[in-house]
């Protein structure tokens, strides 16, 4: 397993110490250079367009958390997708010390380390809580910190979606084989399990997806959720929305940060980096959950059909995502303790929620109509 991570306090001491040791090694921190007593001027590259509702808002709300945070002692500078870069571009940016920040989701540098679509979230895994939780007390940020270190950054938990909607179709999905031939928008490992079962995944940037639709360049499109996917006109296009998605009880979003501009700064800083981080976290799953919320009536108002995938869809669907985290697992023995453990932990919870939260929300749905 490697580095425990059952003392949050401890990441911060081990992700210090490995980016020191790299530094020493002749590597040039990547920060850029000031007169003493000057603030230190950092850059976030995000995945984003500038005021994305949803994950462009977090990551521009993160750099001015840190600036503040910091008493303007560390600037951080928003670069927006789009502005100079492709939202593709964050990593070889911050991992190559041309920006020290980025603000991404994990599951988009899956062609360079497979592992890392698990730090986004797996088919049919992890609520937004208990991935927190497995991140901070079950092992799983010191495995995302060493899945990333070959990359040149160091990850944190920056926020996430709640659970994400299914996506938008032109026709019903009945059974499995529906999805053979379908040109489908869809990420992480939720494409894989998908071509497995015949589909087309095609990976579309969001300003793309609602023209893709309409001029049939696609045939069905998975975003985010209600809000967001309002926001981008896809229910004026296609009216069939599935809910929930399989792939996404959650989805995480991340700051990564350049090893060498982390272990340059001073103690306090590098704290104030990582709680901002964590603060972000909170507040940007608190939004989605509020405004999802908001936004969900509206869609019986504009034609929308709300589904959920029949009984033999999902269990196919099961099957095949366990087939492909399995085929992580067997990229690497790093890959392979990571998935065990997040596996373990998936079953805990799982019998947790049933007893607790499951119950919980049946209890209430009882209360609310009666």
């Amino acid at each position: 397993m490697g580095i425990a991570a059952k003392e949050p306090g401890r990441r911060m001491r081990i992700v210090r110490r490995a980016g020191l040791r790299i530094a020493q090694q002749g590597e040039r921190p990547a920060t850029r250079g000031r007169a003493p007593g000057q603030p230190l001027r950092w850059r976030m590259v995000t995945a984003w367009p500038r005021r994305t509702p949803g994950p462009g808002v977090a990551a521009e709300r993160l750099a001015a958390a840190v600036t503040a945070m910091s008493g303007g002692r560390l600037r951080v500078e928003v670069v927006a997708a789009g502005e100079g870069h492709g939202p593709l571009d964050v990593l070889s940016l911050v991992g190559s010390g041309r920006a020290e920040l980025g603000h991404a989701t994990p599951h988009y540098w899956s062609s360079r380390e497979p592992l890392l679509d698990v730090f986004s979230g797996v088919p049919f895994g992890l609520t937004a809580e208990e991935h927190a939780g497995w991140l901070a007390y079950g092992g799983g940020q010191a495995f995302w910190t060493k899945a990333c270190a070959p990359l040149g950054v160091v990850p944190f938990l920056a926020g996430s979606s709640g659970p994400q909607a299914g996506g938008w179709f032109r026709k019903r999905i009945l059974r499995p084989e529906d999805f053979r031939g379908l040109k489908i928008r869809i990420a992480g490992l939720g494409a894989g399990v998908l071509k497995r079962l015949g589909a087309v995944p095609v990976m579309l940037p969001p300003g793309r997806l609602r023209s893709a639709l309409q001029s049939g360049e696609i045939d069905a499109a998975e975003w985010v959720g209600p809000w967001n996917d309002v926001a981008l006109g896809l229910d004026s296009v296609a009216k069939l929305y599935y809910l929930p998605a399989f792939h996404e009880l959650a989805a995480a979003l991340e700051l990564t940060v350049n090893v060498h501009a982390l272990a340059s700064l001073p103690d306090d800083l590098a704290e104030i980096v990582r709680q901002a981080a964590a603060a972000a976290a909170h507040t940007t799953l608190a939004e989605f959950s509020y405004r999802n919320a908001r936004a969900f009536p509206a869609l019986g108002q504009r034609g929308v059909e709300v589904l959920s995938f029949p009984d033999a869809v999902v269990d196919a669907l099961a099957r095949e995502s366990e087939a492909a985290l399995s085929a992580v697992a067997a990229s690497s023995a790093l890959a392979g303790d990571t998935v065990a453990s997040l596996r373990r932990f998936r079953d805990e919870a799982a019998r947790y929620g049933r007893a607790c939260l499951g119950r919980g929300l049946a209890m209430r749905e009882r209360a609310l109509i009666r």
